[in-house]
């Protein structure tokens, strides 16, 4: 079987989505897409779910085979496909290793905790093309060679 790009749409940015078209076409593959309901997403190979805590998180990680790239900004999902032996990137361009996803995790309730507390976290910057040059390169790192 092929391995596929699927993207955990619920929080990705749209030239992210569209990037993933371009590039899974350039090498063959196919992209899939998960949101909820909430996200007015019409495309084919795309899984409509409930606006449930996780429920997309499940179905990505359900159809997530050995060998796909999975685009998510989500750690703990990040965590999941890695177990599968599936590549996991964000939409930022960051390559999620299984060497490094622990403190990742770590870090994710650190700052739970603090919001928890009352703190506050800064959000992302507002995307740029510089941006979507990089999350490119990185994803094209993942992926194997056209024809493979």
């Amino acid at each position: 079987m092929r391995s596929r790009i699927i993207i955990d749409a619920d929080a990705c940015p749209k030239s992210v989505l569209i990037l993933c078209e371009k590039i899974g076409q350039e090498f063959q593959m196919e992209v899939w897409t998960v949101a909820s309901f909430n996200h007015a997403i019409n495309r084919e190979n795309h899984i409509t779910v409930g606006n449930s805590s996780q429920e997309a998180d499940l179905q990505v990680t359900n159809l997530t085979r050995k060998g796909d790239i999975v685009v998510t900004q989500d750690w703990g999902l990040a965590a999941m496909v890695l177990a599968k032996g599936a590549g996991a990137l964000s939409p930022w361009g960051k390559i999620f290793r299984e060497e490094t996803i622990d403190f990742l995790l770590e870090e994710r309730e650190m700052k739970a905790k603090f919001r928890r507390a009352g703190g506050r976290t800064k959000g992302p910057s507002k995307r740029t093309p510089e941006d979507d040059r990089y999350f490119s390169d990185q994803l094209r790192k993942l992926l194997p060679s056209p024809g493979v």
